[in-house]
Formats: structure tokens, sequence, C-alpha cells
């Protein structure tokens, strides 16, 4: 087998890119075919408040000025593939993309093409209001006929208001909990077939265990389509 590529993660928060870590440390063996084997990966993450300054003003270029000094880091110390395991900051990809020193894995069009695979055809956005009211997704849907449904205004704050209050410091509430499973309730009530979840914080409380639709979960589908490209050099299917 030849070196896999090394990976290089542009972190944002830290409960998304944990998970992000973890995932490819974790599901590389089996991929590998040897135990505790995986690619060689990194990570650099800047200030979470820098990004959220950046967002909260509408600030995109900073955004992607904060993501590119981070991929120029990583790619300075070998990395030879970038991923970003946070949704809501890919809003500023096409910004990033065309700057970026090393090829870059868009954390909505891995999703995307998973749920096209799946079959699914109309799928609930779950977020922070900055992602949701993005079209982040639509048009990473949109690209496989998939149709993108937005929660409505209350579910929306409430969404944000858990993810960045709540997941993204550490916290778990069961009653927070129950509040996301009656949004993804009411998505299903809507005609969706699927949900994505994503924030990269949400799979650590959400997931098909106990949420009455299929789930997306954006941070593992970022790594596991990571892994395939840096290990394989094809996307897994």
């Amino acid at each position: 087998m030849t070196t896999p590529l090394h990976i290089g993660i542009v972190g944002c928060s830290a409960e998304g890119a944990s998970l992000c870590y973890r995932t490819l440390c974790a599901e590389a063996p089996a991929l590998m075919g040897r135990a505790h084997a995986h690619p060689e990966v990194s990570m650099h993450t800047p200030s979470l408040a820098a990004y959220v300054d950046c967002l909260d003003r509408g600030d995109m270029q900073g955004v992607a000025d904060l993501m590119l000094a981070s991929a120029h880091k990583l790619a300075s110390i070998g990395a030879e593939l970038l991923i970003c395991p946070d949704n809501t900051i890919h809003q500023a990809f096409t910004l990033v993309a065309p700057n970026a020193p090393r090829p870059w894995l868009h954390i909505a069009d891995e999703v995307a093409r998973v749920a096209a695979g799946r079959g699914f055809r109309r799928v609930g956005v779950l977020g922070t209001h900055w992602l949701v009211k993005s079209e982040v997704y639509p048009q990473a849907l949109q690209a496989h006929g998939i149709e993108a449904v937005r929660p409505p205004d209350d579910d929306r704050d409430a969404l944000g208001r858990i993810i960045m209050d709540e997941l993204v410091p550490g916290i778990v509430k069961p009653v927070s909990v129950a509040a996301l499973q009656r949004i993804v309730e009411r998505l299903a009530a809507q005609g969706c077939d699927a949900v994505v979840l994503g924030c990269t914080e949400l799979p650590l409380v959400l997931g098909d265990h106990n949420c009455v639709l299929p789930t997306l979960d954006s941070t593992r589908l970022l790594a596991r389509g990571a892994l395939a490209q840096a290990v394989t050099g094809q996307r897994l299917t």
C-alpha cells in the first residue's frame, strides 16, 4: 500500500474538530487493513471567537482569511489534503478554494453525495442560524436533485442557542436533546425523508438511534470521505 496522504484539519470549534479527528483515527484501521493504522493527521485551530466575530458582522472574507491562514500553516508542515469539520464557515468556501494551497474536500458536497447515493429526495437541514439561512446545503443538495428544507424561524433560534451555548462548550442537556428531536419530528411532518446534522457537534447528541428520520452525520461523512481520498485515492460510495 502506498503511503496515505497527510490530512490537515482546519479546525473551528473544539467539539466538532475533535469528533472528526477521532473518526479519522478510529475508522482508518478497517480501511488500511492494519490495527492502529491511520494517515498522518495535523490540525490547526484559531480562536473560535475570531470566527464568531466575523460571522456576526457578515464578514465572509474575514472567515476565509482565517481558514486560509490555517490551511497555509498545515501545508507548511506537510498536509496534502485539507478538510474543515465546520459547516457554518463553509459559507466562505468560494473565497477559500481559489487560494487554497492544497486540495480541499467540501463538507456539504460529501454529505450531498451520500444523500444522493441513499436515494433521499427531500432533506431537512439542522445547524446554526448562520448555516440554516445560508445556501451551503441548498446548493450542494440541489446539485444532486435533492430539495433542502430549512426549519422555521423559531426552530432556527432554538437550534442556534443549543448549538452555540451548549454543544460547542461540551454541555449536553436532556431537555435540549428532546427539543432537537421535536425539530426533526416537525421536519418529518413536512415530508422530509432524512435530515442533515449540519453542525459538527449535533452528531454528539443525535443520530439514527434517537431520531424519527435517517440522519446524515456531516462530521463523520467528511472524515470518511477524507479517509477514502487519503488512503485509496477514491471517494467512498
